[in-house]
């Protein structure tokens, strides 16, 4: 953690590294969106008319090698509300949202899930670390499906080049 608090102190000082839009690898490990879904609370409230769960306070996921934190976690579940299907449809995050998926980890303030299109959306102050490397932007979208990140408004970077290069 004082690590990417000191990444995104250094991270204003580097300038603009790439245009909006810019994409990265993500998830260097396969994610497979059957596997169950793990979620753990101080709280939980149920809404069955509306097909919807709140957790709150230190809220932790984790779906094979994918871990997620928040301050609170709404969970949405597929089909008509009432039903009990107990498929995961959507997930929003929010607060001191954190994401990690093997080596790379991410930071913002806001994230939704859609656990069937494997796709991630951060929002807010959005800081990408892989290794080394950092990143920051104001949105990302992964595609956990094809491995893939894409960052979205002011991008700002840090890359570490590896010990042998320029040899």
């Amino acid at each position: 953690m004082i690590r990417l608090l000191i990444l995104a102190a250094l991270l204003p000082a580097t300038g603009p590294a790439l245009a909006q839009g810019t994409e990265v690898p993500f998830g260097g490990l396969s994610h497979d969106a059957t596997l169950p879904v793990e979620i753990t609370a101080d709280s939980l409230e149920l809404d069955q008319a509306a097909g919807t769960a709140l957790f709150t306070g230190t809220v932790k996921v984790g779906q094979g090698t994918l871990r997620m934190a928040a301050d609170r976690m709404e969970v949405f579940y597929a089909g008509e509300p009432g039903s009990d299907t107990g498929a995961i449809q959507r997930m929003q995050a929010d607060g001191n949202v954190t994401l990690s998926n093997g080596a790379e980890a991410a930071e913002s303030a806001h994230a939704t899930y859609e656990v069937a299109t494997g796709i991630i959306e951060m929002d807010g102050e959005v800081l990408l670390t892989q290794g080394a490397n950092a990143l920051s932007s104001e949105r990302l979208r992964i595609d956990l499906n094809a491995g893939t990140g894409a960052l979205e408004g002011r991008v700002r970077t840090i890359f570490v080049p590896s010990a042998g290069a320029g040899q």
